[in-house]
């Protein structure tokens, strides 16, 4: 999952940004509201965390300007405001959720992964497709009840697909959901991950869970529930 942090307090934003990334996280950081808009409308997220108090173009009205544009992705407000109307008004702005700091990182985790569950109609931390469990909380995976380890960026391809199971997905959106802006775009990485994946996940090749289709991309096959 890739995410926009927009933070001015460096301390804090790089302490932010190393456990997200410990947590599989993407991030890409910005470090005023204006920098955070244009990274906002240029490239695409599963979720935002925003502070309120940001120079150049303050928090509120960053997330105003984005759900004006028609970007829906979760935003989780950061704020050292201690006044309830602040709060109101971050969310009435168009935030999801909020946290008063200090607070801890655990807490935001909780919350930032609840968010994005939300917003592709998850409600469990533990997503189930078939022989296939992921859970999101302890980034966990298993096939047929044996847990499978998988690499950092192997977890990151299959926790996108399995958040968005049944759907085409193109090799230049999961790039940019794994990898932060500064990657190259036209890499076939992607290609080597998802073989990576079949030969992990369905050695003998008897789910076929990852279909390929030319010149689109590449598609979770989703399981009938039982």
């Amino acid at each position: 999952m890739r995410v926009l942090l927009v933070e001015d307090d460096l301390d804090l934003q790089q302490q932010l940004k190393s456990q997200l990334e410990t947590a599989k996280y993407s991030v890409d950081v910005a470090d005023d509201g204006e920098i955070g808009l244009f990274q906002g409308q240029e490239y695409n997220y599963d979720a935002a965390i925003i502070d309120l108090g940001l120079p150049k173009l303050d928090g509120k009205t960053l997330i105003k300007s984005l759900r004006s544009q028609g970007i829906s992705f979760p935003i989780l407000v950061l704020t050292a405001r201690d006044r309830w109307q602040d709060k109101v008004d971050g969310l009435d702005a168009g935030a999801d959720d909020y946290l008063t700091k200090p607070f801890h990182q655990e807490e935001l985790l909780a919350r930032l992964n609840a968010l994005i569950r939300r917003s592709v109609g998850q409600s469990s931390p533990i997503i189930t497709n078939g022989p296939f469990v992921l859970d999101t909380a302890s980034m966990l995976v298993k096939v047929d009840d044996c847990e499978v380890s998988l690499s950092s960026y192997e977890y990151k391809v299959f926790e996108y697909l399995m958040h968005h199971q049944g759907q085409v997905k193109s090799k230049t959106q999961i790039t940019e959901h794994i990898y932060d802006q500064d990657f190259d775009l036209d890499s076939n990485v992607i290609e080597v991950f998802i073989r990576r994946l079949r030969k992990k996940l369905d050695p003998q090749s008897q789910y076929q869970f990852i279909e390929t289709l030319r010149g689109q991309g590449y598609k979770l096959r989703q399981f009938p529930s039982e």
